[in-house]
């Protein structure tokens, strides 16, 4: 199958384009410069998601799309949300017009997340939790799955939305560089490319994380299985609790020092967030067995270590 990867110059992009060259398919990179297609890739397609030309150009030939590309910074979408309405919907809708254009219907795998629930009450969480995203991140996404369960209704394609907790870990030598996140942060400071870990609180506060070959493999799983007319919506996490205190242990277990930490107030932010994730297990039959934390450490301290580490 051909696959057209939208975002594919990212960190989630990476491994999404190598899982599906591993599995036999046929991964296209979308990509603002073609430089920085992955390695994987088998072709490259150059555009933007708001530029309708270039998004009509790339889906032309291709099966079925996983679309990643997306502003994903729950913090700056509060700041700043009109961007995240512009790329994450206004693309979003763009890609959605350019696949019902062909003959056949195409399929459709959006990368969602668990911010379109907001903060419910009721732990772990399930598909069936109410949609109450608390940002314009969670918003956005929210409507661009709205917006592809509704073309999907229509016949015109098979849609599924992969609803993401804490992606992190590394595939080959690619990991995520965004320090806004607990786990790159934690290694940053760790490799001397930071100089201190701001804690929230105590540190207990827990939250759900998966390995991103996991998550890679949940959208090869997920283009098989798309079917025209229909829409369905997927956790994905690895149910496995895990607090800031637990992340700090385990890293300074993996990196042989002491992880050097400033103590702020408590934030207001939900104490557990925890995925239900038996839907995908039970349909797609996906599992999460890189996922353990010290392997998702590891993973990203290798990778990091490899390329950016500060001199000793």
């Amino acid at each position: 199958m051909r696959v057209l990867v939208t975002g594919a110059a990212g960190y989630l992009g990476y491994a999404v384009v190598a899982a599906l060259a591993e599995r036999g398919h046929e991964p296209v990179a979308f990509v603002r410069d073609a430089a920085k297609a992955p390695r994987h890739s088998a072709r490259t397609a150059v555009g933007d998601l708001e530029d309708v030309a270039s998004v009509r150009a790339a889906v032309r030939d291709v099966d079925g799309v996983c679309h990643l590309a997306a502003r994903a910074r729950v913090r700056e979408s509060l700041s700043d949300p009109l961007p995240y309405w512009r790329t994450n919907v206004g693309g979003t809708l763009n890609l959605l017009e350019a696949l019902t254009d062909g003959d056949a219907p195409a399929k459709l795998v959006l990368a969602s997340t668990a911010a379109v629930y907001g903060t419910p009450e009721t732990q772990p969480i399930d598909e069936d939790s109410p949609i109450a995203p608390a940002n314009a991140y969670g918003a956005t996404k929210a409507a661009a799955d709205l917006a592809a369960a509704n073309v999907a209704a229509s016949g015109q394609l098979g849609a599924i939305s992969l609803r993401a907790f804490n992606v992190a870990g590394a595939v080959d030598d690619c990991t995520d560089r965004d320090v806004t996140r607990l786990i790159p942060k934690v290694l940053a400071v760790q490799a001397g490319l930071a100089d201190v870990l701001a804690v929230n609180g105590d540190g207990t506060t827990v939250r759900d994380f998966v390995h991103v070959a996991d998550m890679a493999h949940a959208f090869v799983l997920a283009v098989e299985a798309c079917t025209p007319g229909r829409w369905r919506a997927y956790n994905v996490g690895s149910g496995r609790e895990t607090s800031i205190n637990d992340v700090l242990t385990a890293a300074e277990q993996i990196t042989g020092r002491p992880v050097p930490i400033k103590r702020n107030p408590p934030a207001n932010e939900p104490r557990v967030l925890l995925a239900d994730s038996r839907r995908i297990r039970d349909e797609l039959g996906w599992q999460a067995p890189n996922s353990d934390l010290s392997q998702i450490l590891s993973d990203g301290w290798k990778a990091l270590t490899s390329a950016y580490a500060a001199p000793e």
